[in-house]
């Protein structure tokens, strides 16, 4: 039996999985990483990118955080690739109860999911710094402004991502951790679980199929059930649900 067809059984035999996603999901769709060789630490700008991606940074920098952000994070233009579509048709058809990601370019509410988990937030919410008002993805990305700002009260906008010195959002954290906790299968893919707090939630997973999906090494792969190092969207693709 190949890999995919020990993967088919895994999910054929359960219906309560949920799907814990990293920056190597969306990579397919065109999104750059951050650690691999082409990711976006080992490319040159003026300050390093975990730097640009501080809240320090925003605050004291916005012109060359919006400059780097726009640039580099704002993808509003990405399309879900077969890791996504398949990961919605999973949820409608009952077997995924949720997807809990690291990312922050919506691809996986694009393809169809509904109970998605952002820990990590989401470049199409953005919120005036003072009266809190919402814009989207677009506006951030078409300002005239090289800082964005509220047409209501002039202040700054910030992105609803999470930034290096900032916490994580409680409600988000709480629903991922039961979600993790109620699963009987969990299905890691495109990261390489080295991003805390995010990949410790793991630890809520008391189920019995843990499957991992990363072309490199995780910290899990001697307690998973299935390692798989091929493409993501080529695996979840051939999965028939």
């Amino acid at each position: 039996m190949n890999q995919i067809e020990q993967l088919q059984q895994l999910i054929d035999t359960h219906d309560r999985i949920v799907f814990f996603g990293g920056a190597g999901v969306s990579t397919e769709s065109g999104i750059p990483d951050f650690r691999s060789v082409d990711g976006l630490y080992n490319q040159k700008y003026k300050y390093p990118p975990e730097t640009m991606l501080s809240h320090t940074f925003f605050v004291s920098h916005s012109e060359d955080f919006f400059e780097f952000y726009r640039d580099k994070v704002l993808a509003l233009d990405a399309e879900p690739n077969a890791a996504h579509l398949k990961l919605a048709e999973m949820e409608q058809k009952g077997k995924l109860t949720a997807v809990v990601t690291q990312n922050i370019d919506g691809l996986h509410q694009k393809a169809g999911s509904k109970t998605v988990y952002e820990l990590h937030g989401s470049v199409h919410r953005n919120y005036c710094t003072r009266c809190g008002a919402f814009y989207d993805g677009a506006y951030i990305k078409t300002s005239k402004d090289a800082v964005p700002v509220c047409e209501k009260c002039g202040a700054m906008i910030k992105p609803d991502v999470v930034l290096y010195e900032e916490g994580l959002d409680n409600d988000v954290i709480n629903g991922a951790v039961r979600a993790i906790r109620e699963a009987d299968m969990i299905i890691v893919g495109g990261t390489s679980l080295v991003v805390y707090p995010a990949a410790g939630l793991l630890q809520y997973f008391h189920g019995d199929a843990l499957v991992l999906i990363n072309k490199g090494q995780t910290g899990m792969n001697a307690k998973a059930d299935l390692v798989i190092r091929d493409p993501i969207g080529e695996v979840l693709g051939a999965i028939r649900v």
